[in-house]
């Protein structure tokens, strides 16, 4: 992705386009997808690939 575009609020997110969207490093995110409960970062499995809606991660900063 480049990074001028705007991502679609509806759109999948693969980790490193959540890191970059957060200006986080990419461990940040994946040691978020391993943690359970409340301080599990909401996550979609799609196989073995961890993908993100970004309005509910938004959702789920804002309560932290």
């Amino acid at each position: 992705m480049k990074m001028n575009e705007k991502i679609r609020a509806d759109e999948l997110l693969t980790p490193a386009e959540l890191a970059e969207e957060l200006k986080v490093p990419r461990t940040w995110i994946y040691t978020r997808t391993k943690y359970r409960g409340e301080g599990a970062i909401p996550r979609i499995h799609v196989g073995k690939y961890i993908r993100f809606r970004r309005e509910e991660v938004m959702a789920w900063l804002e309560r932290q």
